[in-house]
Protein backbone atom coordinates (compact mmCIF):
# COMPACT_ATOMS: atom_id res chain seq x y z
CA UNK A 1 0.00 0.00 0.00
CA UNK A 2 2.85 2.40 0.87
CA UNK A 3 4.54 1.56 -2.42
CA UNK A 4 1.41 2.07 -4.55
CA UNK A 5 0.17 5.26 -2.87
CA UNK A 6 3.63 6.73 -2.73
CA UNK A 7 4.32 5.90 -6.36
CA UNK A 8 1.02 7.60 -7.32
CA UNK A 9 2.03 10.76 -5.41
CA UNK A 10 5.54 10.69 -6.87
CA UNK A 11 4.17 10.28 -10.40
CA UNK A 12 2.07 13.43 -10.00
CA UNK A 13 5.00 15.38 -8.54
CA UNK A 14 7.25 14.25 -11.37
CA UNK A 15 4.67 15.13 -14.02
CA UNK A 16 4.21 18.62 -12.59
CA UNK A 17 7.96 19.21 -12.46
CA UNK A 18 8.70 17.84 -15.94
CA UNK A 19 5.67 19.49 -17.57
CA UNK A 20 6.54 22.89 -16.10
CA UNK A 21 10.13 22.58 -17.25
CA UNK A 22 9.22 21.49 -20.77
CA UNK A 23 6.57 24.19 -21.10
CA UNK A 24 8.98 26.93 -20.10
CA UNK A 25 11.68 25.62 -22.46
CA UNK A 26 9.35 25.03 -25.39
CA UNK A 27 7.12 28.11 -25.18
CA UNK A 28 9.31 30.33 -27.32
CA UNK A 29 9.85 27.61 -29.92
CA UNK A 30 6.11 26.91 -30.09
CA UNK A 31 5.31 30.59 -30.69
CA UNK A 32 7.94 30.86 -33.40
CA UNK A 33 6.56 27.89 -35.29
CA UNK A 34 2.95 29.05 -35.06
CA UNK A 35 1.51 30.34 -38.37
CA UNK A 36 -1.41 32.83 -38.68
CA UNK A 37 -2.67 31.01 -41.80
CA UNK A 38 -3.21 27.87 -39.79
CA UNK A 39 -5.15 29.60 -37.05
CA UNK A 40 -8.29 27.66 -37.98
CA UNK A 41 -6.57 24.34 -37.47
CA UNK A 42 -7.98 22.22 -34.69
CA UNK A 43 -5.97 22.42 -31.48
CA UNK A 44 -4.54 19.10 -30.42
CA UNK A 45 -5.04 18.46 -26.73
CA UNK A 46 -1.74 18.18 -24.90
CA UNK A 47 -0.99 14.72 -23.68
CA UNK A 48 -0.28 14.30 -20.01
CA UNK A 49 3.36 13.66 -19.29
CA UNK A 50 4.15 10.10 -18.36
CA UNK A 51 6.54 9.28 -15.55
CA UNK A 52 7.82 6.42 -17.69
CA UNK A 53 9.42 8.91 -20.07
CA UNK A 54 11.13 10.92 -17.33
CA UNK A 55 14.82 11.27 -18.12
CA UNK A 56 17.68 11.29 -15.65
CA UNK A 57 18.21 15.04 -16.05
CA UNK A 58 14.48 15.78 -15.63
CA UNK A 59 14.58 14.52 -12.05
CA UNK A 60 17.31 17.06 -11.27
CA UNK A 61 18.69 14.98 -8.47
CA UNK A 62 15.41 14.79 -6.57
CA UNK A 63 15.30 11.01 -6.73
CA UNK A 64 11.70 11.33 -7.97
CA UNK A 65 11.54 8.38 -10.32
CA UNK A 66 9.03 5.62 -10.89
CA UNK A 67 9.91 2.45 -9.01
CA UNK A 68 11.52 4.12 -6.00
CA UNK A 69 11.30 2.28 -2.68
CA UNK A 70 10.51 5.02 -0.15
CA UNK A 71 7.52 7.20 -0.81
CA UNK A 72 5.30 9.52 1.20
CA UNK A 73 3.59 7.09 3.56
CA UNK A 74 6.58 4.82 3.65
CA UNK A 75 8.68 7.84 4.57
CA UNK A 76 6.25 8.69 7.38
CA UNK A 77 6.44 5.14 8.69
CA UNK A 78 10.23 5.28 8.78
CA UNK A 79 10.28 8.75 10.34
CA UNK A 80 8.08 7.52 13.19
CA UNK A 81 9.53 4.05 13.70
CA UNK A 82 13.31 4.25 13.27
CA UNK A 83 14.18 6.68 16.12
CA UNK A 84 12.42 4.60 18.83
CA UNK A 85 13.76 1.43 17.23
CA UNK A 86 17.33 2.54 17.93
CA UNK A 87 16.47 2.70 21.65
CA UNK A 88 14.67 -0.64 21.47
CA UNK A 89 17.80 -2.14 19.93
CA UNK A 90 19.90 -0.64 22.73
CA UNK A 91 17.54 -2.19 25.30
CA UNK A 92 17.70 -5.61 23.63
CA UNK A 93 21.50 -5.72 23.76
CA UNK A 94 22.15 -3.91 27.04
CA UNK A 95 19.14 -4.89 29.18
CA UNK A 96 18.15 -8.25 27.66
CA UNK A 97 21.44 -9.85 26.66
CA UNK A 98 20.72 -9.64 22.94
CA UNK A 99 17.48 -11.63 23.20
CA UNK A 100 14.57 -10.20 21.22
CA UNK A 101 12.35 -12.88 22.78
CA UNK A 102 13.17 -11.69 26.30
CA UNK A 103 12.49 -8.10 25.23
CA UNK A 104 9.13 -9.00 23.67
CA UNK A 105 8.01 -11.14 26.63
CA UNK A 106 8.96 -8.38 29.04
CA UNK A 107 6.79 -5.86 27.19
CA UNK A 108 3.92 -8.32 26.70
CA UNK A 109 3.05 -7.80 30.38
CA UNK A 110 1.49 -4.36 30.86
CA UNK A 111 2.83 -4.24 34.41
CA UNK A 112 6.33 -3.89 32.96
CA UNK A 113 5.56 -0.90 30.74
CA UNK A 114 6.16 1.82 33.32
CA UNK A 115 9.35 0.22 34.75
CA UNK A 116 10.57 -0.23 31.17
CA UNK A 117 9.96 3.42 30.29
CA UNK A 118 11.64 4.49 33.53
CA UNK A 119 14.67 2.37 32.67
CA UNK A 120 15.22 3.98 29.28
CA UNK A 121 18.06 6.49 28.99
CA UNK A 122 17.28 10.20 28.89
CA UNK A 123 19.87 12.91 28.24
CA UNK A 124 23.12 13.72 29.99
CA UNK A 125 25.77 16.40 29.73
CA UNK A 126 28.44 13.71 29.52
CA UNK A 127 26.87 12.06 26.47
CA UNK A 128 26.30 15.44 24.81
CA UNK A 129 29.92 16.39 25.48
CA UNK A 130 31.22 13.19 23.83
CA UNK A 131 29.16 13.87 20.70
CA UNK A 132 30.00 17.57 20.50
CA UNK A 133 33.72 16.98 21.04
CA UNK A 134 33.87 14.18 18.47
CA UNK A 135 31.82 16.13 15.92
CA UNK A 136 33.95 19.27 16.30
CA UNK A 137 37.16 17.22 16.09
CA UNK A 138 36.01 15.52 12.88
CA UNK A 139 34.92 18.85 11.36
CA UNK A 140 38.37 20.28 12.12
CA UNK A 141 40.10 17.29 10.53
CA UNK A 142 37.88 17.55 7.44
CA UNK A 143 38.78 21.22 6.98
CA UNK A 144 42.40 21.40 8.18
CA UNK A 145 44.12 18.11 7.32
CA UNK A 146 45.85 18.42 3.92
CA UNK A 147 44.52 16.30 1.08
CA UNK A 148 44.34 16.09 -2.68
CA UNK A 149 41.55 17.90 -4.47
CA UNK A 150 38.97 15.57 -5.98
CA UNK A 151 36.29 16.65 -8.44
CA UNK A 152 33.08 14.65 -8.21
CA UNK A 153 30.97 13.43 -11.14
CA UNK A 154 28.62 15.75 -13.01
CA UNK A 155 25.25 16.07 -11.31
CA UNK A 156 21.90 16.08 -13.18
CA UNK A 157 22.16 19.89 -13.26
CA UNK A 158 25.75 19.78 -14.52
CA UNK A 159 27.45 20.70 -11.21
CA UNK A 160 30.73 19.07 -10.20
CA UNK A 161 31.45 19.30 -6.45
CA UNK A 162 35.04 19.59 -5.25
CA UNK A 163 36.23 17.63 -2.18
CA UNK A 164 39.38 17.38 -0.12
CA UNK A 165 40.38 13.71 -0.01
CA UNK A 166 41.95 13.38 3.46
CA UNK A 167 40.03 10.41 4.82
CA UNK A 168 42.97 8.07 5.47
CA UNK A 169 44.94 10.76 7.27
CA UNK A 170 41.88 11.73 9.34
CA UNK A 171 41.23 8.07 10.24
CA UNK A 172 44.80 7.52 11.45
CA UNK A 173 44.80 10.79 13.41
CA UNK A 174 41.48 9.80 15.02
CA UNK A 175 42.84 6.44 16.20
CA UNK A 176 46.05 7.98 17.52
CA UNK A 177 44.03 10.64 19.37
CA UNK A 178 41.69 7.98 20.79
CA UNK A 179 44.47 5.83 22.27
CA UNK A 180 46.44 8.89 23.42
CA UNK A 181 43.42 10.24 25.30
CA UNK A 182 42.82 6.79 26.81
CA UNK A 183 46.40 6.56 28.05
CA UNK A 184 47.31 10.12 28.99
CA UNK A 185 44.04 11.79 30.02
CA UNK A 186 41.07 11.07 32.27
CA UNK A 187 39.05 9.80 29.30
CA UNK A 188 37.69 6.29 29.92
CA UNK A 189 36.33 4.67 26.73
CA UNK A 190 34.19 2.31 28.81
CA UNK A 191 32.14 5.33 29.84
CA UNK A 192 31.00 5.66 26.23
CA UNK A 193 29.34 2.26 26.59
CA UNK A 194 27.74 3.37 29.88
CA UNK A 195 26.42 6.52 28.19
CA UNK A 196 25.57 4.95 24.84
CA UNK A 197 21.79 5.11 25.34
CA UNK A 198 22.01 8.78 26.31
CA UNK A 199 24.21 9.39 23.28
CA UNK A 200 21.58 7.86 20.99
CA UNK A 201 18.97 10.21 22.44
CA UNK A 202 21.21 13.24 21.90
CA UNK A 203 22.04 12.10 18.36
CA UNK A 204 18.35 11.60 17.60
CA UNK A 205 17.57 15.18 18.65
CA UNK A 206 20.55 16.65 16.82
CA UNK A 207 19.91 14.56 13.70
CA UNK A 208 16.31 15.71 13.39
CA UNK A 209 17.21 19.36 14.00
CA UNK A 210 19.91 19.11 11.32
CA UNK A 211 17.43 17.58 8.86
CA UNK A 212 14.98 20.43 9.49
CA UNK A 213 17.78 22.92 8.86
CA UNK A 214 18.77 21.14 5.64
CA UNK A 215 15.15 21.07 4.43
CA UNK A 216 14.82 24.83 4.81
CA UNK A 217 18.32 25.53 3.49
CA UNK A 218 17.77 23.53 0.31
CA UNK A 219 14.60 25.48 -0.49
CA UNK A 220 15.80 29.00 0.36
CA UNK A 221 19.62 29.02 0.61
CA UNK A 222 20.90 26.18 -1.60
CA UNK A 223 24.59 25.69 -2.28
CA UNK A 224 23.97 24.60 -5.89
CA UNK A 225 21.22 24.33 -8.49
CA UNK A 226 20.71 20.64 -7.57
CA UNK A 227 18.06 21.60 -5.06
CA UNK A 228 14.39 22.34 -4.57
CA UNK A 229 11.18 20.86 -3.23
CA UNK A 230 9.39 17.74 -4.44
CA UNK A 231 6.06 19.32 -3.53
CA UNK A 232 5.67 17.53 -0.18
CA UNK A 233 7.25 18.83 3.02
CA UNK A 234 7.11 15.34 4.49
CA UNK A 235 9.03 13.81 1.63
CA UNK A 236 11.37 16.81 1.45
CA UNK A 237 12.27 16.27 5.10
CA UNK A 238 12.79 12.55 4.56
CA UNK A 239 14.62 12.65 1.22
CA UNK A 240 16.19 16.12 1.37
CA UNK A 241 15.95 19.27 -0.70
CA UNK A 242 19.61 19.60 -1.70
CA UNK A 243 22.15 17.28 -3.26
CA UNK A 244 25.36 18.99 -2.14
CA UNK A 245 24.65 21.18 0.93
CA UNK A 246 27.62 23.14 2.23
CA UNK A 247 28.37 25.70 4.89
CA UNK A 248 30.59 28.23 3.23
CA UNK A 249 32.62 27.06 0.28
CA UNK A 250 34.56 24.15 1.74
CA UNK A 251 32.56 22.42 4.51
CA UNK A 252 30.51 19.69 2.84
CA UNK A 253 27.75 18.55 5.18
CA UNK A 254 27.21 15.12 3.62
CA UNK A 255 30.91 14.34 3.78
CA UNK A 256 30.81 15.22 7.48
CA UNK A 257 27.67 13.23 8.36
CA UNK A 258 28.42 10.21 6.18
CA UNK A 259 32.19 9.85 6.29
CA UNK A 260 33.33 11.64 9.43
CA UNK A 261 30.51 11.13 11.93
CA UNK A 262 29.06 7.88 10.57
CA UNK A 263 32.04 5.87 9.36
CA UNK A 264 34.62 7.36 11.75
CA UNK A 265 32.23 6.81 14.64
CA UNK A 266 31.81 3.21 13.48
CA UNK A 267 35.55 2.68 13.94
CA UNK A 268 35.73 4.24 17.44
CA UNK A 269 32.56 2.92 19.12
CA UNK A 270 33.55 -0.78 18.90
CA UNK A 271 36.86 0.16 20.55
CA UNK A 272 34.86 1.68 23.42
CA UNK A 273 32.78 -1.48 23.71
CA UNK A 274 35.97 -3.53 23.76
CA UNK A 275 37.26 -1.31 26.59
CA UNK A 276 34.07 -2.05 28.54
CA UNK A 277 34.61 -5.78 28.20
CA UNK A 278 38.19 -5.30 29.40
CA UNK A 279 36.92 -3.31 32.40
CA UNK A 280 34.36 -6.00 33.30
CA UNK A 281 36.38 -9.16 32.75
CA UNK A 282 39.99 -8.00 32.90
CA UNK A 283 40.63 -9.43 29.43
CA UNK A 284 39.49 -9.15 25.82
CA UNK A 285 37.96 -12.27 24.29
CA UNK A 286 39.21 -13.22 20.84
CA UNK A 287 35.60 -13.02 19.58
CA UNK A 288 35.50 -9.31 20.45
CA UNK A 289 38.98 -8.78 19.04
CA UNK A 290 38.07 -10.34 15.67
CA UNK A 291 34.85 -8.31 15.46
CA UNK A 292 36.57 -4.99 16.25
CA UNK A 293 39.56 -5.64 13.96
CA UNK A 294 37.38 -6.61 10.98
CA UNK A 295 35.17 -3.56 11.45
CA UNK A 296 38.18 -1.25 11.58
CA UNK A 297 39.81 -2.89 8.56
CA UNK A 298 36.54 -2.32 6.68
CA UNK A 299 36.42 1.34 7.74
CA UNK A 300 40.08 1.81 6.77
CA UNK A 301 39.28 0.23 3.40
CA UNK A 302 36.45 2.73 3.03
CA UNK A 303 38.74 5.71 3.56
CA UNK A 304 41.29 4.29 1.12
CA UNK A 305 38.44 4.37 -1.40
CA UNK A 306 36.76 7.57 -0.16
CA UNK A 307 37.05 9.37 -3.51
CA UNK A 308 35.21 6.44 -5.06
CA UNK A 309 32.46 6.91 -2.48
CA UNK A 310 32.01 10.49 -3.69
CA UNK A 311 30.80 8.98 -7.00
CA UNK A 312 28.25 6.59 -5.46
CA UNK A 313 24.49 6.92 -5.03
CA UNK A 314 24.83 8.13 -1.42
CA UNK A 315 26.64 11.27 -2.52
CA UNK A 316 25.92 11.79 -6.21
CA UNK A 317 22.21 10.88 -6.24
CA UNK A 318 20.60 10.66 -2.78
CA UNK A 319 19.82 14.06 -1.29
CA UNK A 320 20.81 15.25 2.18
CA UNK A 321 17.76 14.52 4.32
CA UNK A 322 16.60 12.16 7.06
CA UNK A 323 17.29 9.11 4.90
CA UNK A 324 21.00 9.84 4.54
CA UNK A 325 22.00 12.32 7.26
CA UNK A 326 19.95 11.02 10.19
CA UNK A 327 20.85 7.53 9.06
CA UNK A 328 24.58 8.20 9.29
CA UNK A 329 24.30 10.14 12.55
CA UNK A 330 22.00 7.72 14.44
CA UNK A 331 21.31 4.50 12.52
CA UNK A 332 24.97 3.74 11.81
CA UNK A 333 26.19 3.97 15.44
CA UNK A 334 23.09 2.11 16.66
CA UNK A 335 22.85 -0.73 14.13
CA UNK A 336 26.26 -1.08 12.48
CA UNK A 337 28.12 -1.42 15.79
CA UNK A 338 25.53 -3.78 17.34
CA UNK A 339 27.61 -7.01 16.98
CA UNK A 340 30.36 -5.46 19.13
CA UNK A 341 27.74 -4.10 21.56
CA UNK A 342 26.35 -7.62 21.96
CA UNK A 343 29.80 -9.12 22.60
CA UNK A 344 30.42 -6.85 25.62
CA UNK A 345 28.45 -9.28 27.83
CA UNK A 346 29.25 -12.38 25.78
CA UNK A 347 33.06 -12.81 26.03
CA UNK A 348 33.22 -16.03 24.01
CA UNK A 349 36.64 -17.60 23.46
CA UNK A 350 36.74 -19.23 20.04
CA UNK A 351 39.04 -22.10 19.23
CA UNK A 352 42.13 -21.11 17.28
CA UNK A 353 41.05 -22.80 13.99
CA UNK A 354 37.56 -21.22 14.15
CA UNK A 355 38.94 -17.79 15.04
CA UNK A 356 41.50 -17.99 12.23
CA UNK A 357 38.88 -19.12 9.69
CA UNK A 358 36.45 -16.32 10.59
CA UNK A 359 39.17 -13.66 10.58
CA UNK A 360 40.72 -14.94 7.35
CA UNK A 361 37.43 -15.15 5.44
CA UNK A 362 36.36 -11.76 6.75
CA UNK A 363 39.60 -10.15 5.56
CA UNK A 364 39.23 -11.87 2.18
CA UNK A 365 35.69 -10.53 1.69
CA UNK A 366 36.78 -7.00 2.64
CA UNK A 367 39.67 -7.25 0.17
CA UNK A 368 37.43 -8.43 -2.69
CA UNK A 369 34.98 -5.62 -1.98
CA UNK A 370 37.82 -3.09 -2.01
CA UNK A 371 39.42 -4.62 -5.14
CA UNK A 372 36.16 -4.37 -7.10
CA UNK A 373 35.57 -0.73 -6.12
CA UNK A 374 39.20 0.20 -6.70
CA UNK A 375 39.23 -1.52 -10.10
CA UNK A 376 36.36 0.64 -11.33
CA UNK A 377 37.79 3.80 -9.77
CA UNK A 378 41.18 3.35 -11.51
CA UNK A 379 39.45 2.43 -14.78
CA UNK A 380 37.46 5.67 -14.71
CA UNK A 381 40.39 7.81 -13.57
CA UNK A 382 42.53 6.61 -16.49
CA UNK A 383 39.78 6.95 -19.08
CA UNK A 384 39.68 3.20 -19.66
CA UNK A 385 43.42 2.89 -20.33
CA UNK A 386 44.35 0.86 -17.25
CA UNK A 387 44.55 -2.90 -17.67
CA UNK A 388 42.01 -5.04 -15.83
CA UNK A 389 43.28 -8.38 -14.56
CA UNK A 390 46.27 -8.02 -16.87
CA UNK A 391 44.24 -7.46 -20.03
CA UNK A 392 42.89 -4.55 -22.02
CA UNK A 393 39.44 -3.73 -20.58
CA UNK A 394 36.19 -4.11 -22.45
CA UNK A 395 33.75 -1.28 -22.00
CA UNK A 396 30.89 0.68 -23.51
CA UNK A 397 31.29 4.39 -24.12
CA UNK A 398 27.97 5.88 -23.02
CA UNK A 399 26.77 9.45 -23.47
CA UNK A 400 24.07 11.28 -21.55
CA UNK A 401 22.72 14.82 -21.21
CA UNK A 402 22.44 17.05 -18.16
CA UNK A 403 19.50 19.39 -17.48
CA UNK A 404 21.53 22.19 -19.11
CA UNK A 405 21.72 20.21 -22.34
CA UNK A 406 25.42 19.41 -21.94
CA UNK A 407 26.55 16.07 -23.38
CA UNK A 408 28.69 14.01 -21.00
CA UNK A 409 30.47 10.68 -21.38
CA UNK A 410 30.78 7.71 -19.05
CA UNK A 411 32.59 4.40 -19.50
CA UNK A 412 30.67 1.25 -18.51
CA UNK A 413 33.18 -1.44 -17.56
CA UNK A 414 32.55 -4.98 -18.84
CA UNK A 415 35.74 -6.65 -17.56
CA UNK A 416 37.11 -7.89 -14.25
CA UNK A 417 34.80 -7.95 -11.26
CA UNK A 418 32.31 -5.84 -13.22
CA UNK A 419 31.97 -8.48 -15.94
CA UNK A 420 30.74 -11.03 -13.38
CA UNK A 421 27.59 -9.10 -12.41
CA UNK A 422 26.46 -5.49 -12.33
CA UNK A 423 26.56 -5.33 -8.52
CA UNK A 424 28.82 -8.22 -7.61
CA UNK A 425 30.73 -5.99 -5.16
CA UNK A 426 27.70 -6.07 -2.83
CA UNK A 427 28.14 -9.82 -2.28
CA UNK A 428 31.52 -9.63 -0.47
CA UNK A 429 30.25 -6.59 1.43
CA UNK A 430 27.33 -8.59 2.84
CA UNK A 431 29.60 -11.55 3.58
CA UNK A 432 32.17 -9.38 5.35
CA UNK A 433 29.41 -8.15 7.70
CA UNK A 434 28.47 -11.76 8.36
CA UNK A 435 32.04 -12.67 9.32
CA UNK A 436 32.49 -9.84 11.83
CA UNK A 437 29.16 -10.89 13.36
CA UNK A 438 29.94 -14.64 13.37
CA UNK A 439 32.08 -14.39 16.56
CA UNK A 440 28.78 -13.81 18.40
CA UNK A 441 27.87 -17.37 17.36
CA UNK A 442 24.21 -18.29 16.88
CA UNK A 443 22.50 -18.21 20.26
CA UNK A 444 20.56 -15.07 19.28
CA UNK A 445 19.26 -13.62 16.03
CA UNK A 446 19.60 -9.91 16.89
CA UNK A 447 23.40 -9.68 16.47
CA UNK A 448 22.69 -10.52 12.82
CA UNK A 449 20.18 -7.72 12.42
CA UNK A 450 22.80 -5.58 10.67
CA UNK A 451 23.53 -8.37 8.17
CA UNK A 452 19.81 -8.69 7.40
CA UNK A 453 19.37 -4.92 7.14
CA UNK A 454 22.44 -4.54 4.90
CA UNK A 455 21.18 -7.25 2.55
CA UNK A 456 17.82 -5.50 2.16
CA UNK A 457 19.52 -2.10 1.79
CA UNK A 458 21.92 -3.25 -0.92
CA UNK A 459 19.27 -5.18 -2.84
CA UNK A 460 17.11 -2.05 -2.87
CA UNK A 461 20.09 0.09 -3.83
CA UNK A 462 20.97 -2.25 -6.70
CA UNK A 463 17.48 -1.99 -8.19
CA UNK A 464 17.38 1.80 -7.69
CA UNK A 465 20.80 2.14 -9.29
CA UNK A 466 19.70 0.05 -12.27
CA UNK A 467 16.62 2.25 -12.72
CA UNK A 468 18.72 5.42 -12.45
CA UNK A 469 21.29 4.15 -14.96
CA UNK A 470 18.55 3.09 -17.38
CA UNK A 471 17.11 6.62 -17.26
CA UNK A 472 20.56 8.18 -17.55
CA UNK A 473 22.18 6.05 -20.28
CA UNK A 474 19.17 4.65 -22.19
CA UNK A 475 20.23 2.40 -25.06
CA UNK A 476 23.78 2.18 -23.74
CA UNK A 477 22.53 0.66 -20.50
CA UNK A 478 20.42 -1.83 -22.46
CA UNK A 479 23.54 -2.88 -24.37
CA UNK A 480 25.47 -3.13 -21.09
CA UNK A 481 22.80 -5.38 -19.55
CA UNK A 482 22.94 -7.71 -22.53
CA UNK A 483 26.65 -8.31 -21.90
CA UNK A 484 26.37 -8.34 -18.08
CA UNK A 485 22.90 -9.83 -17.56
CA UNK A 486 23.10 -10.71 -13.86
CA UNK A 487 22.47 -8.30 -11.02
CA UNK A 488 24.52 -9.84 -8.16
CA UNK A 489 26.22 -13.02 -9.32
CA UNK A 490 26.01 -15.40 -12.29
CA UNK A 491 22.82 -17.43 -12.46
CA UNK A 492 20.84 -15.06 -10.25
Amino acid sequence: AFEWLGRHWQREATERMVTTRRQSMGMAAAKAKASPKKATAKATPKKKASSKTVSWSDTAGTGVQEGGFFRSLGALLLLLSTPPFTLALWSIFVQHGGSATSFALHLSDRKNWKPFLDSLPTLSWEATYYIAAFGAFQAALQLLVPGKEFVGPASPKGNRPVYKANGVESYLITLVAFFACWKYTSFEPARVYDQFGEMLNALNIFGNVLCLFLTVKGCYFPSSTDSGSTGSFLFDYFWGTELYPRIGKHFDIKQWTNCRMGLMGWSVLPLCFMAKQLEQTGTIANSMLICVILMNVYVFKFFLWETGYFCTMDIAHDRAGFYICWGCLVWVPSVYTSPALHLVHHPTELSTPVAAAIAGLGLLMIYINWAADEQRKIFRATGGKAKVWGREPKYIKATYKTAKGQTKTSLLLLSGWWGIARHFHYVPEILSSFFWTAPALFDHVMPYFYVIFLTILLFDRAFRDDARCAAKYGKYWDAYKKQVPYLFFPGF
